[in-house]
């Protein structure tokens, strides 16, 4: 057995509100808990998204309710919010900008429409950024303008990750995070066993060998591991036009390990990129009593149909993976052992309050 930190993921959607079919604060806080995982950030591109005061209640009422692990939620930079969302800083996880491929309320499709949120939102929380490749370098140059940190979310592209080098080492504030998907799959992976074409859609979209093996040679430029969680059902995805996105809640330790166990990855590496480095970039509380348990021998193939998450599938299907969560402790409370969840709904604290 080998002992972790409480890890944490600080890009999931869960779902709620608007589409809990999929996911809410229960089904999706239970899989981060089978995960080894103890604190989720929930981003804000919900039906409604959270972009104002109510909408935000909205969501960490449901929260409060159903969470059986600790939650932040992100409050979304719309065109005409910038005032509101700065207002909200202190009770958010941090404000999420979708600088590429969004609709409605949170669609930023003017780069003067960033300005203000640059402008006004406290430099003490950074601006996470769902930007791709030109969008991304823009909006490194925002932060070197306004001298405020963001954070690259899922960074996918050989280019991406070399341009946040470069920047890094002139001094900007920024950081960024990758997903398990974009480590462990290619354009030209095949789909898991048994599954549709439909259910590798996802955005970013997988990437050549190329663009994988220079995040996995430039490890120490990356500052996160995160899932970017985002669940769709079975139906939804084998449809004739299926929604992107990938579950990862409950697969992302075992992936890692492996990684680890095959020489690719050290340990200290985990703990500094689910642990270390997202508690001080999104200045998170500490957990006490908090720990993860892992078989790091058990080694065994991953079903969907031992997972806790609501959608009823997920992409590395038959994977062979070694490293198994065994026991979760949550501020001093067994919360996780054994394939079973032992918290109620509703033990999950805000991490704002």
């Amino acid at each position: 057995m080998i002992k972790l930190p409480g890890l944490i993921d600080p890009h999931v959607h869960l779902r709620e509100p608007g589409a809990t079919h999929k996911e809410d604060f229960d089904s999706g806080t239970s899989a981060a808990l089978a995960g080894g995982i103890t604190m989720v950030l929930a981003m804000p591109n919900t039906k409604p998204p959270i972009f104002d005061a109510d909408t935000l209640d909205l969501a960490l009422n449901a929260a409060k309710q159903k969470a059986r692990c600790d939650y932040g939620q992100f409050v979304g930079a719309g065109p005409d919010n910038a005032s509101m969302a700065a207002s909200l800083a202190d009770k958010a996880a941090g404000l999420k900008m979708y600088l590429d491929s969004t609709f409605g309320e949170l669609r930023l499709d003017d780069m003067t429409l960033w300005q203000p949120h640059f402008e006004k939102y406290p430099k003490k929380y950074p601006i996470v950024a769902h930007s791709e490749s030109r969008s991304m370098a823009a909006a490194i140059l925002f932060s070197a303008i306004y001298d405020h940190p963001v954070h690259i979310a899922h960074i996918s592209l050989r280019e991406e990750v070399l341009l946040i080098k470069a920047a890094k080492e002139k001094g900007l504030k920024v950081t960024c995070e990758v997903g398990p998907h974009h480590l462990f799959m290619t354009s030209s992976s095949p789909s898991g066993r048994g599954q549709s074409e439909g259910r590798m859609e996802v955005r970013p979209r997988l990437a050549t060998q190329k663009d994988v093996d220079a995040l996995w040679e430039n490890l120490d430029v990356i500052d996160c591991f995160a899932t970017d969680h985002a669940p769709h059902t079975v139906a939804e995805k084998d449809s004739a036009t299926p929604p992107p996105g990938f579950p990862g809640l409950e697969t992302i330790l075992p992936l890692l390990l492996t990684a680890v166990s095959e020489g690719k990855l050290t340990l200290d590496q985990v703990i500094e990129k689910m642990y270390t480095n997202p508690k001080k970039i999104f200045n998170l509380p500490d957990q006490p009593e908090t720990w993860v348990e892992v078989d790091e021998n058990a080694v065994y193939e991953i079903k969907a149909e031992e997972q806790f998450t609501r959608c009823g599938w997920t992409p590395f299907e038959g994977w062979q993976v070694k490293g198994k969560v065994r026991k979760v402790v949550l501020r001093g409370k067994t919360a996780f052992e054994d394939g079973k969840i032992l918290v109620e709904a509703g033990y999950g604290k805000n991490i704002r309050e």
